[in-house]
C-alpha cells in the first residue's frame, strides 16, 4: 500500500520553527478565506503554535468570481495589519496575490504591476477543470514583463495526473512549483497526494504554502502524512528561506 503511513511523522511536526508561509487567504472578507478578522486571529496564531514565523498571503484576483485587485489587495492589507498590531502580532505580514491564469490576467500582465512574493515570484493557478488554451503564452508573456511565474498546487490539477510530461513542459518553461502542505497529509485525496509524491520524487517542487483558508484546514495539521519522498518535502519547506523578509 503506497500510504501506509503508521509509521509516519504528524505533518505538524516537519514545521521548521522559523518557516514563511507564501500561499494562504488570511485577508478577511476579501474570497473564499477567512470571514471576518477574528478569523484572521485564529488561523495566524494557530498557524504560530507549529512554527510559523511569516506570512505572505495571497487573496485570490479571478475576474467574475473574486473581483480583488492590487488597490483592494493593499487597502485591505493595512488594515489588518494594524488589527494585527492591536493584537500583540509583530510577525511580518505582507500580502501579495494568487491569480488566476485566464484572459484578463493575460491582459492585465500589460496594464499594472503585479503582487509579487518577491521580487519579480508571481503566485498563478488555474482552473481546476482545465488548463488554458493558451496556458503557455501567458507564462510567455509574464516571463517577457519580467517575471518569474510560481504555480501554485501543480499536483492538484487532476487533468495532469494522467499526463505528467505537462509537467515536466511546465518546469522546463522556467516554471517553480508550490507545492500545498495540506496535500502530505491527504486532505485533498489520495490521487492528489499521489502526484504529490511523484512531483517531490522528480526533483519538480521547489516550494511549498499552507493555502490555509478556514479551521479545517488549520486542524489537518494534527494528520500524518502519507507521502513516500519525505526528506524532498522537507527540503521543500528550507527552500521557503528565498522569502524571508
Amino acid at each position: 500500500m503506497i500510504f501506509f503511513n503508521k509509521n509516519k511523522p504528524f505533518l505538524k511536526d516537519l514545521i521548521p520553527n522559523d518557516f514563511i508561509d507564501i500561499h494562504s487567504h488570511l485577508l478577511p472578507g476579501i474570497d473564499d478565506g477567512a470571514k471576518t478578522i477574528e478569523d484572521t486571529l485564529f488561523l495566524i496564531n494557530g498557524l504560530k503554535d507549529i512554527g510559523f514565523s511569516e506570512f505572505i498571503t495571497t487573496p485570490h484576483i479571478f475576474k467574475n468570481v473574486w473581483d480583488n485587485s492590487r488597490t483592494i489587495i493593499e487597502e485591505k492589507h493595512t488594515v489588518t495589519s494594524s488589527e494585527l498590531k492591536n493584537n500583540s502580532i509583530t510577525n511580518s505580514f505582507k500580502a501579495a496575490a494568487e491569480y488566476m491564469m485566464d484572459e484578463s490576467f493575460y491582459h492585465l500582465i500589460e496594464k499594472e504591476n503585479l503582487l509579487v512574493l518577491k521580487e519579480n515570484y508571481v503566485l498563478v493557478e488555474m482552473s481546476y477543470l482545465y488548463p488554458p488554451l493558451n496556458l503557455y503564452d501567458i507564462i510567455f508573456n509574464l516571463q517577457v514583463a519580467g517575471y518569474n511565474p510560481v504555480l501554485a498546487h501543480p499536483e492538484r490539477y487532476n487533468f495532469y495526473h494522467s499526463n505528467v510530461n505537462e509537467y515536466k513542459k511546465l518546469k522546463k518553461v522556467g516554471c517553480r512549483f508550490q507545492m500545498n502542505i495540506l496535500s502530505s497529509a491527504g486532505y485533498y485525496g489520495p490521487e492528489v497526494a499521489k502526484a504529490a509524491d511523484y512531483l517531490l520524487k522528480n526533483d519538480m517542487i521547489d516550494f511549498v504554502g499552507s493555502d490555509v483558508h478556514h479551521e479545517k484546514h488549520l486542524s489537518f495539521f494534527d494528520k500524518k502524512i502519507i507521502l513516500k519522498n519525505i526528506e524532498p518535502f522537507k527540503e521543500a519547506f528550507q527552500n521557503n528561506s528565498f522569502f524571508k523578509s
